[in-house]
């Protein structure tokens, strides 16, 4: 079947969705559901969780892509972490990286016809896929690219794994939308056992862990002395098209060079 007629199908079912649900294939572990939140209830939680990025170390390497490929089993054809080169800073190129935003007010959540898409008490944006109708409006809504429709079965070999990685989380059906999720089960888990994420490797996004320059962090912006805490009032910091009001929880620090990180925003958005 091809991409249109697939596309024609989701939008019939979407028609459908007062009716059922549609349910297709494996899902994700069962900590996708609300009810399930390792890092508070559903209506509170002690922790608000943000990654700081610092262009200044980033050199686009891409070891940040290939740890979240392999962590969270995604598709060859499919980056939940993209690398958008952004110019020359001082002769040497600028790189931002971009996964899900996790926005405070985020427009997926909101557009969402069946509540598969929705927003933790820690901040992070989740995908029940097994509520997931393709209909790919959450898609659409999104001002940063950050999800992908599964447009096909994942039934290969992941190149990835084991290089950079075991998965932690089940492969996505077809005909679902996927995207970044700060992998929530490493950092559940990870509460779980006593450790702290930002601050112990196995508590951390795979992202942050794999990058060999140090360019990601991560932590609690409700503890003033977190990683991303320290990152943020320690340097100057700026977000991708913060006009719009999402409210991101993913900064940048710019390259520290006569360039400012307006200009830079004003690349990555054209």
């Amino acid at each position: 079947m091809d991409k249109n007629n697939l596309e024609r199908r989701d939008f019939l079912k979407l028609g459908l969705a007062g009716l059922a649900v549609a349910a297709a294939g494996p899902t994700l572990i069962a900590s996708t559901s609300k009810k399930a939140a390792k890092s508070g209830s559903e209506e509170d939680s002690p922790h608000s969780w943000a990654m700081v990025i610092d262009q200044g170390k980033c050199v686009g390497c891409g070891h940040c892509t290939l740890a979240c490929k392999a962590q969270n089993d995604v598709p060859p054809n499919i980056d939940w972490n993209r690398l958008v080169e952004a110019g020359e800073v001082g002769g040497k190129p600028t790189f931002i990286p971009v996964p899900c935003m996790h926005c405070a007010d985020a427009p997926c959540t909101h557009i969402c016809p069946v509540g598969a898409t929705y927003q933790r008490a820690d901040g992070i944006v989740m995908m029940d896929y097994d509520r997931c109708i393709g209909c790919r409006y959450c898609e659409i809504a999104c001002p940063y690219g950050s999800r992908s429709f599964n447009w096909e079965t994942f039934d290969g070999d992941n190149p990835a794994v084991p290089t950079w990685g075991q998965p932690g989380v089940a492969r996505r059906p077809r005909g679902v939308v996927e995207k970044c999720t700060f992998c929530f089960q490493r950092i559940d888990r990870g509460l779980e056992m006593g450790l702290t994420p930002g601050v112990d490797q196995a508590a951390t996004p795979a992202c942050v862990v794999a990058c060999p320059m140090g360019a990601r962090i991560f932590g609690d912006l409700n503890d003033p002395e977190s990683p991303v805490s320290q990152a943020l009032e320690n340097n100057g910091s700026f977000r991708l098209k913060e006009g719009l009001g999402t409210e991101p929880r993913v900064y940048y620090l710019p390259v520290r060079e006569e360039h400012s990180s307006e200009d830079l925003v004003e690349e990555v958005a054209s």
